[in-house]
């Protein structure tokens, strides 16, 4: 009787262990949504083309679950590459990483220039320059214009960590097109 009483216990407890094994992932900890439904992952993304449509305005913004970066153009534009790395200046090769606040560093090569015709600079930037006072931003730490040379305008986007973004591409206002970019507050 003892037996068969141990028996059961020993069944009761290891039911007990193979259910919460069910709800676990291989490495042990719970499965759980992802924060804010984001499933944006950190690979690089890259789209579109390279368009004559000059940069005309970088501003941010603040949300509840991300952090946001919208660069706008005098036309439509829809070329962009952005991941995580070391961004280097257009033209010179300045590596932007020691300049640029954050924990991990996004380059940011938009497929449109900074200039218009006449080659005359269409944002208020120069090369290494600040662009947006991010005080009181969760995720966004520093964004600094890395030039414009052939065609291609390069940002360093320096954020708190290596943390999930995602990348698209809107039209308007009117003639104008935006490519925005969020970058989550946490995994």
């Amino acid at each position: 009787m003892r037996i068969k009483s141990a028996l059961t216990a020993v069944a009761v407890v290891l039911a007990g262990l193979v259910a919460s094994a069910g709800s676990s992932t291989a490495a042990g900890t719970t499965t759980s949504a992802p924060y804010c439904g984001i499933t944006w992952g950190s690979a690089e993304k890259s789209a579109g083309a390279l368009s004559g449509a000059p940069l005309g305005e970088v501003r941010t913004g603040r949300h509840d679950c991300f952090d946001r970066v919208v660069f706008e153009f005098a036309g439509p534009v829809d070329g962009y590459a952005i991941g995580y790395g070391e961004t280097w200046t257009e033209g010179e090769g300045l590596a932007l990483s020691p300049y640029t606040a954050g924990g991990a560093l996004l380059r940011v090569s938009l497929r449109a220039p900074a200039y218009d015709d006449d080659h005359l600079g269409t944002v208020p930037y120069a090369v290494g320059e600040h662009v947006a006072n991010l005080l009181r931003y969760p995720t966004l730490r520093d964004v600094v214009f890395g030039g414009s040379y052939e065609g291609y305008s390069t940002f360093a986007v320096g954020v708190r960590a290596r943390l999930p973004f995602r990348v698209f591409v809107l039209a308007g206002p009117g003639t104008h097109s935006r490519i925005v970019l969020d970058v989550a507050h946490q995994w």
